[in-house]
């Protein structure tokens, strides 16, 4: 092959093309080494072709250093400031280094390899609180190196080498979040994912918690997407989320409620192609989504994943996966990207799942379905004024990566005793398939419906890692059903809409009282046991090349060792929280989520320390350890100084945050404090 380029070319122009394969290499083999979004890059897989660290040698996996979260100078200051453990970050790696938000949401450059402090962002004057977002994106223009970050209602732009606030970006460094005019009902911006860059762009999600929220007022702040300009922080577009006048879609919203309707927007991180120019958008349900009585319609784009043009925030596509939600079945997890192959066609793909436990497979270029999606007929509403869609999507591929629907059948049948008490409990709900609707609670009558999933989804911004290597996709969800009720607002005089979302089986005004033994977050339940067959944490490998499972795992024992089932020789039942997965060259680490994650049940089985390599092809445990806590933000890897670590956020009520380094090493594990 040389000595016939040789013959076409000349040495020196050989000698260039090499040269550039080489850099090209080695450009390449940084780009592998390296995690540069917080979901691995913008086509969020989580995933890195890193194999180091592998099936055989897992099993030597240790601590190689610890680090706290929390900033020591900044809590010595303010002594009463409160440390919230849920410490969401998943930290990038660029160039070496690694970037992360610590607890209180301050940008923290470390090394990689020892886990000590290059520098730490200065804590804003006027801002001493805040929480950290899911995690950061970086920006280069020759020797221009910078780090965006959202820290309470500010978007930041801080120099990648010394931490500090560029000067003509926005306002001494950062841009206000806080929703402008002409938006009279919005309150503080709050974002939980962190912001994405496109090109020059800097896009922003997040939502809104201002006047008009309560679950029964129908007028709300809308949570718009947003464009920066990553240089000057100047804002270059919005999109509605809510069609506006003029604007295709107005007419989804009956009655003219798209003039008030709010409270959907994307609080679930984002996506990119960066060749294409798309950013992708999951949206969520919109006002109080139980009662929809005075929306009525499909109402765009609540519950639809939407391409925007990175450049000008037009839409180029969205597909709705729910119609006119009554169950708050919002688009969460990342939109991921990849590209598979089916029936011989090669296909850009964008993977979205839903709580629902539907994963939507969608031509991410032009947003139609990868196998047929068809509109079935669903349940219709008893509430006086609601209207259901007649219709909703059904993908026939995959299959559901969780249980959906809540029958008789899914009844815990371990005795013929806990059978009885089970049935017991759940006569007082209305039990349905998918997609029935919520109903009326009344002191003499049922709590509501119970659905599965509930409100918190089978899926969350934890589900989903994909394979480019192998077109697999790994849905990690949880079987958490809940009762969905509404209640009349006869009688209030400040609500908006006639009926208002009620707790169904809560504490609220005239209901009847929860069941005995009632534990937060874990609904209808037998002394802290679910009434529903596990497993109650799982995850679902599916081959997207042809649309078929491959298998399921719990994750987790769960609670095998209670005290109703103790005896009975369980095999592990799975954790209902929101671990996020790592896929790597060989293996899939997972975590059991932690009390600290809001939504999950606070029982003693809902969370765990345990810290898992699972062999990816097959669902088999290879490997397991205890962290410090419960894992509470997505676990990552890269190399450092020709070693793989791999660094997992971990927090609980009763232990403050941290991040953990694993590495194959027997060197004693080593704490480093913030400078």
């Amino acid at each position: 092959m040389v000595r016939h380029l040789r013959n076409l070319v000349s040495v020196g122009v050989l000698a260039a093309l090499v040269g550039a394969g080489a850099a090209v290499v080695r450009s390449q083999d940084r780009t592998l080494r390296e995690w540069r979004y917080y979901g691995g890059d913008h086509a969020f897989t989580r995933y890195a072709p890193l194999d180091q660290i592998g099936r055989d040698n897992v099993k030597t996996l240790k601590i190689a250093w610890r680090r706290p979260a929390v900033n020591s100078a900044l809590t010595d200051a303010f002594p009463d400031l409160k440390v919230n453990p849920y410490l969401k970050s998943t930290p990038i790696v660029v160039d070496g280094v690694i970037y992360t938000q610590n607890a209180h949401g301050l940008v923290t450059a470390f090394d990689g390899a020892t886990g000590t402090t290059i520098w730490e962002q200065e804590v804003p004057k006027d801002e001493a609180a805040g929480d950290p977002t899911r995690g950061l994106d970086t920006w280069r223009s020759g020797t221009d190196r910078r780090i965006l970050a959202i820290r309470g209602e500010y978007l930041y732009a801080l120099n990648a080498q010394t931490g500090k606030p560029y000067s003509d970006f926005g306002d001494r460094g950062r841009v206000s979040l806080h929703f402008a005019d002409p938006q009279p009902l919005a309150g503080k911006f709050t974002d939980t994912s962190g912001a994405i860059i496109v090109g020059d762009v800097v896009i922003v999600a997040g939502y809104t918690n201002g006047a008009g929220d309560g679950g029964n007022k129908k007028e709300r702040a809308r949570d718009d997407i947003r464009g920066f300009d990553v240089r000057t922080g100047a804002l270059r577009w919005t999109f509605h989320v809510v069609p506006q006048a003029g604007e295709s879609g107005t007419d989804t919203w009956g009655n003219d409620s798209w003039k008030y309707a709010g409270d959907l927007g994307a609080w679930n991180p984002l996506s990119a192609d960066d060749e294409l120019g798309y950013v992708y958008v999951p949206l969520t349900a919109p006002t109080s989504a139980a009662y929809g009585g005075w929306r009525p319609g499909d109402n765009l784009y609540s519950n639809s994943l939407v391409a925007l043009d990175a450049k000008t925030g037009k839409r180029v596509w969205h597909y709705q996966m729910i119609h006119h939600d009554l169950w708050e079945f919002d688009n969460v997890g990342p939109p991921t990207l990849g590209e598979i192959t089916v029936n011989g066609r090669r296909i850009k793909a964008v993977m979205q799942p839903n709580k629902n436990g539907f994963l939507f497979v969608l031509d991410r270029t032009n947003g139609k379905p990868v196998w047929p999606v068809e509109e079935r007929a669903v349940p219709q509403s008893t509430v006086p004024g609601e209207r259901v869609s007649a219709t909703q999507p059904f993908p026939t591929k995959p299959p559901a990566f969780d249980r959906q629907g809540f029958t008789d059948d899914d009844l815990i049948d371990f005795t013929p005793e806990l059978r009885t008490q089970a049935r017991e409990v759940a006569k007082q709900y209305i039990l349905g398939p998918l997609y029935t609707p919520p109903s009326l609670s009344t002191p003499d009558g049922t709590k509501g419906t119970m659905v599965s999933p509930g409100a918190w989804g089978a899926a969350n911004w934890h589900t989903g890692a994909f394979d480019p290597e192998s077109g697999m996709y790994y849905a990690v969800s949880l079987t958490l059903p809940a009762a969905i009720a509404v209640t009349s607002t006869a009688g209030n005089a400040e609500a908006t809409m006639e009926y208002q979302w009620g707790s169904g089986g809560g504490p609220r005004p005239n209901a009847p009282p929860p069941a005995p033994g009632f534990v937060r977050g874990l609904g209808p339940q037998i002394q802290g046991f679910p009434i529903w067959k596990p497993p109650y944490g799982r995850i679902t490998a599916f081959n997207l090349n042809t649309g078929d499972q491959v298998w399921m795992a719990a994750n987790g024992d769960g609670p095998r060792r209670h005290p109703l089932v103790k005896d009975l020789n369980l095999p592990p039942l799975g954790v209902p929280n929101r671990p996020a997965p790592l896929l790597t060259r060989t293996l899939l680490f997972i975590g059991e989520g932690s009390d600290a994650i809001i939504g999950t049940p606070q029982v003693d089985w809902g969370w765990g320390t345990k810290f898992r390599a699972y062999d990816k092809a097959t669902g088999k445990v290879i490997w397991e350890t205890d962290l410090p806590s419960g894992t509470t933000g997505g676990p990552m890897t890269y190399m450092a100084k020709g070693k793989q670590y791999i660094v997992v956020p971990v927090g609980a009520k009763d232990h403050p945050a941290e991040y953990v380094a694993l590495a194959l090493t027997d060197a004693k594990p080593t704490t480093n404090g913030a400078r």
